[in-house]
């Protein structure tokens, strides 16, 4: 805005001087845009805030520093005692996990023959007609399976329980190294949600983050030092706006009522109250051409105040938000030195955790590789079982092979016998035809006899080979032919 009144090129023609109805708008908007004084105001308490978060920041960065400098020194040792532990656990576990690979795998492989056994339905033809229908699981002792099963397994749980043991106390002292470093490892002063700062190279190569507040609060000053300069223009305006109408035929009580309620801080340079020094008509002409043209300019310098608060505002935000990100890591950084503490307190458990477990599992190891054995031997009579099972499938259809090669030697027999029988009787009638009525009756009391016949049956007290289906059979040949195929493989 110009706001001056200094000497212009004459014109040739004057335009005609404003009325004061819009003089009196002019100082109307030239009032209301001094309101833009509380702006001014809060950019000056943005400021003071903002380097109140400076000084805070320089002294929560320097804690952070010393407290991560403590750490890091102690974290070495604290690595080589988790090395040292973790080998421990390492160690003692491979063993354990070979054992207990072992273990497992005879258990399933046991488990997987008793389910075979229990699947395994007995046909019903073998059994009498009364009794329920069985699985071969039935005929089997399951009291000593479960006795030595829960013998192993009390064992197992024995030796489980210590290395679980081992394995917590190993964890949480893994996790609690790990939640160091990566507190460490974090950005010094980085927060998440602002400027990104610039770094330098450390001779560690750690980068360090500068604090970008010196830089935000320069900005702001240049910010500050421009709504200056803007609201003294705009109060300029004003007192032009206010000798212009003061200089107009009836204005002095319009400028009196207009200049009432101005907002604090709004220092005026033309005294309302007086009656203004008259003026000659070509300074009159000049101060209004002035202010015609910084009346068209008072809603941009609003405008730009507004922005400039509006973008001092954001920086605010963002130093709050870098302050609030300076505080978390500290906190951060306090809570692993509270964490390194405990560690510390807590290396000798850590250490005799693992000799714990390897003392307890040899005496739980020399229990369980004496109860392997039977597992494996009561395993082997199972499988043995089942096979057999599948043996005597064969078996009887092979003996009901057997009767029914019987039975066509009996029923070809038979059809022979039948065809004699038949034969006989034909001759026989044929005799007594062409010479029954010359013989008497009495001569041989066989004369008129039948043939001989034959009855074949099978022996009492033999039971027959119960009827099992082919199929059956068929595929029980197929299981024990697969498993003869296994062994020799």
């Amino acid at each position: 805005m110009v706001s001056s009144t200094s000497s212009t090129p004459p014109r040739l023609a004057s335009p005609a001087p404003p009325s004061l109805e819009t003089l009196v708008s002019h100082l109307v908007a030239s009032k209301r845009s001094l309101s833009s004084v509380e702006q001014v105001w809060r950019g000056h308490e943005i400021i003071e805030t903002t380097r109140f978060h400076l000084e805070t920041s320089v002294t929560t960065t320097a804690r952070s520093s010393f407290l991560r400098s403590g750490i890091a020194a102690q974290l070495h040792t604290l690595k080589h005692v988790h090395r040292h532990s973790k080998l421990v656990e390492v160690e003692g576990a491979q063993e354990y996990g070979e054992v207990m690979r072992t273990l497992d795998e005879a258990d399933q492989r046991l488990k997987d023959t008793m389910d075979g056994l229990r699947s395994t339905m007995v046909e019903i033809r073998l059994r009498p007609g009364s009794e329920k229908p069985k699985s071969l699981m039935d005929f089997v002792d399951e009291g000593s399976v479960d006795k030595l099963l829960t013998t192993i397994r009390e064992s197992a749980n024995a030796a489980q329980f210590a290395h679980q043991e081992l394995l917590e106390a190993n964890r949480s002292f893994s996790d609690d190294i790990r939640q160091i470093e990566e507190i460490l490892k974090s950005p010094k002063g980085q927060p998440s949600e602002s400027p990104t700062p610039q770094t330098h190279e450390q001779p560690n190569d750690e980068a360090m983050p500068v604090s970008p507040i010196p830089d935000i609060l320069q900005d702001m000053e240049g910010r500050s030092r421009d709504m200056a300069e803007n609201l003294e223009s705009l109060v300029r305006h004003f007192d032009l706006c206010l000798m212009a109408i003061k200089q107009t035929e009836g204005g002095g009580d319009a400028a009196l009522q207009l200049t009432a309620g101005l907002p604090d801080g709004a220092r005026l340079e033309e005294d309302v109250a007086n009656a203004p020094e008259p003026i000659g008509d070509q300074e009159r002409q000049e101060m209004l051409e002035v202010l015609a043209t910084d009346a068209d300019q008072v809603e941009e310098v609003v405008m730009e105040i507004r922005d400039h608060i509006n973008a001092m505002e954001a920086q605010l935000a963002a130093v709050t938000a870098y302050v609030a990100q300076l505080d978390h890591e500290y906190a951060k950084v306090t809570a692993a030195f509270r964490l390194l503490e405990k560690v510390g307190s807590e290396l000798h458990a850590f250490v005799a955790q693992g000799q714990i477990f390897v003392t307890r599992w040899d005496e739980e190891k020399a229990k369980v590789n004496e109860r392997m054995d039977e597992l494996s031997s009561l395993e082997e009579f199972y499988v043995g079982y089942l096979g057999a099972y599948d043996n005597l499938l064969v078996e009887i259809g092979r003996r009901q092979f057997m009767e029914q090669q019987m039975e066509k030697v009996v029923q070809e027999s038979m059809r022979k016998l039948d065809t004699l029988y038949e034969e006989d009787s034909a001759r026989r009638e044929s005799f007594r035809h062409d010479y029954g009525d010359f013989l008497p009756m009495d001569i041989w009391p066989g004369l008129t006899d039948a043939p001989l016949q034959f009855e074949t049956r099978p022996m009492d007290g033999v039971e027959r080979v119960p009827d099992i289906s082919k199929s059956v059979i068929q595929r029980a040949i197929r299981r024990v032919q697969g498993s003869r195929r296994q062994s020799m493989t």
